[in-house]
């Protein structure tokens, strides 16, 4: 069976408005599990990751101002609950979705730590964008409120920034493997997974952080011995010379290519460039090939019909 890790973002389940209402994200979820399904019916196994950075921003704004009448959670809890949150979502979903086709499948959510360092560089340079958007007079308020870092999110405003440490292990990758061979359909790594440290005597601790979800998703797929990591983004194909008149799209490249392409500037870090260190990373670990689409054109780049195909050799 050909396995596939497809790894969609955070904002996509946050609807047109990027209100994040419940409706719009079980909207979405239902949406990209009727492509899924598709992908089932051709001979996938497929695993299911997503990134969580509105929902846990949201989640701990929530926190934040419900914090004299209930206590406030840690990130890492957070970001386990927003797991479960968009996890159940994509479960329920998927499975309506394979029922109705005639698909006797399982379907399980894995709440999913991952291993970082604890002296990794990022937990004093937060680079990860978290929440909703602020004007910039709003954003100065929140940070000196709250203590926050706030840095500009491209020209959309300004968001609060987290540590993003590497991704080095995960932790449940045995378990995970386990269902896969056992037909299961698994949702894992939701929001980049938990993260965590690993101290004496092998015993694990949630730190603060919310790790890039691309990144979690190449050490899932290079673990779990994947063929193909599909990375879902807004965009059909990738492009050079983004957003000006020079503008290329790409159809398929190989990995020496992409990897010149990044040292060129042309994928910046806070929105195409970990996606392309993620496909670089899998490639060069001996993954078979990554395909990079929107939700909507998933089926058909897997065909080679949509999408950007990253492979190894042309």
């Amino acid at each position: 069976m050909k396995l596939a890790v497809i790894a969609f973002g955070g904002n996509a389940f946050m609807g047109e408005e990027n209100h994040g209402r419940h409706q719009d994200q079980l909207a979405f979820a239902n949406d990209i599990s009727g492509e899924l399904v598709k992908l089932v019916e051709s001979g996938y196994g497929i695993v299911i990751t997503h990134g969580n950075g509105p929902q846990v921003g949201n989640f701990m704004l929530q926190q934040e101002y419900a914090s004299l009448d209930v206590p406030s959670m840690p990130s890492d809890v957070c970001g386990a609950m927003t797991q479960g949150q968009i996890g159940y979502l994509i479960v329920q979903t998927l499975r309506n979705h394979l029922r109705k086709n005639g698909l006797d499948r399982p379907v399980v959510a894995v709440i999913t730590q991952v291993v970082v360092d604890e002296n990794d560089k990022a937990f004093s340079n937060p680079t990860k964008f978290i929440g909703p958007f602020f004007d910039r007079e709003t954003a100065d308020s929140l940070a000196r409120e709250k203590n926050w870092k706030i840095k500009k999110d491209s020209n959309r405003g300004y968001r609060r920034v987290v540590p993003s440490p590497k991704p080095l292990d995960i932790v449940e990758k045995k378990e995970i493997v386990d269902l896969i061979k056992r037909g299961f359909i698994v949702v894992a790594c939701g929001g980049g997974g938990i993260p965590v440290v690993c101290g004496e005597n092998e015993e694990f601790r949630g730190v603060e952080g919310v790790i890039d979800k691309d990144m979690a998703s190449e050490r899932l797929a290079t673990l779990i011995g994947a063929e193909t990591l599909a990375i879902i983004t807004p965009v059909d194909r990738i492009s050079l010379f983004f957003g000006t008149q020079k503008q290329v799209e790409l159809e398929k490249i190989t990995v020496d290519e992409a990897e010149k392409y990044l040292g060129e500037g042309h994928f910046p870090l806070g929105s195409m460039g970990p996606k392309i260190e993620a496909a670089i990373r899998f490639l060069r670990e001996g993954g078979r090939r990554v395909v990079i689409t929107s939700s909507k054109s998933t089926v058909k780049a897997f065909l080679g019909e949509k999408g950007t195909e990253i492979v190894r050799e042309s």
